[in-house]
């Protein structure tokens, strides 16, 4: 890999990690926008990769960047889902987590995301079992109401609880 690759792959994870979100960016559930670390670096999120110039269709420069891409590509399907998993974790029979509650803002679990692509919703209704335990939830996305189970759903750290803020990040 030439230094030229190794600088634009970097690049390139470094705006997939600082892309990442870390809490509600405001308490209104309608809005499905996290508070990232791009927030802290430049004021605003990072929103897309930059892609090639079309104009020269050069066969080496176009499989360079496919190159280039799928290294960014394993990265991601790696980190996300340590990410997520480390988000969810859960202490088995030993500790009680607490139950996911309404207006709150989670991300979806989905193995098929494109890098940059964090599928967010609200909590709208709660299911729990018959023990008291919260295990499908109604969530909110911008094009509609989807009913998920609590593995399929990851909850952001509450802004009201600090400790679980200074976990995430």
């Amino acid at each position: 890999m030439t230094f030229e690759k190794l600088i634009t792959l970097i690049t390139q994870i470094e705006a997939v990690l600082n892309f990442r979100p870390l809490s509600p960016l405001s308490p209104d559930p309608n809005d499905f926008n996290p508070l990232t670390v791009g927030h802290f670096l430049t004021g605003n999120t990072i929103s897309s990769f930059p892609e090639p110039y079309t104009a020269s269709d050069s066969l080496s420069y176009h499989s360079r960047w496919k190159f280039i891409q799928s290294l960014r590509n394993k990265f991601w399907n790696h980190w996300s889902t340590e990410y997520l998993s480390h988000l969810q974790t859960r202490a088995k029979w030993s500790v009680q987590n607490p139950n996911l509650r309404e207006n709150q803002l989670v991300l979806l679990r989905d193995p098929n995301t494109k890098p940059l692509d964090w599928p967010m919703g609200c909590i709208l209704q709660v299911f729990p079992g018959s023990d008291s335990l919260v295990r499908v939830v109604n969530v909110k996305i911008s094009t509609g109401i989807l009913k998920r189970a609590i593995t399929k759903v990851v909850p952001l750290p509450i802004p009201d609880d600090p400790a679980a803020v200074k976990q995430n990040i």
